[in-house]
């Protein structure tokens, strides 16, 4: 009987974390653009990480990057860094910062913020040529977030 419903708390926990993600305009950046706190407070899921990476209509983190491990997904991009080795010389707290937003670390990235949804000069809309509409939804979702930085601690030499 405690054991269900410990299980159970469990579960709600879990559930109440996803439910109630860190909103974009809420999150903490650290000194250095480290977001030490996850945006779900569920654990990410390292093989959906990997999809996101190379989803065209997600991350499609290797447009820009290069990743060995994804060696079977096309058109590898060298604007950024390789990803190889990440996870041995970034934190996942430094990891999530940079997803999140990569200018609140590297002041003059082109990297995209994948969780940013206001302070923009002008977004499109797409391919319209018109002023997106307000509010900008973020390109990835918290969990989403959270599932590529599992991913991106899994890069190991």
């Amino acid at each position: 009987m405690r054991l269900t419903v410990i299980s159970i708390a469990a579960a709600f926990a879990a559930t109440t974390a996803l439910a109630n993600p860190v909103a974009p305009d809420d999150v903490v950046f650290g000194e250095y653009g480290e977001v030490e706190a996850s945006l779900t407070g569920v654990p990410g899921d390292a093989a959906n990480g990997a999809k996101i990476m190379y989803n065209r209509g997600l991350g499609n983190c290797i447009a820009c990057h290069e990743v060995t491990a994804l060696k079977d997904q096309p058109f590898h991009g060298e604007v950024g860094p390789t990803l190889d080795g990440t996870g041995d010389v970034r934190t996942e707290a430094e990891l999530r910062g940079i997803v999140i937003n990569a200018k609140m670390t590297f002041e003059g990235s082109v990297m995209p913020a994948f969780y940013r949804t206001s302070g923009f000069t002008r977004p499109g809309d797409g391919y319209t040529g018109k002023a997106a509409k307000m509010p900008i939804a973020p390109i990835l979702s918290a969990q989403e977030i959270e599932d590529v930085v599992a991913y991106l601690m899994t890069l190991k030499d």
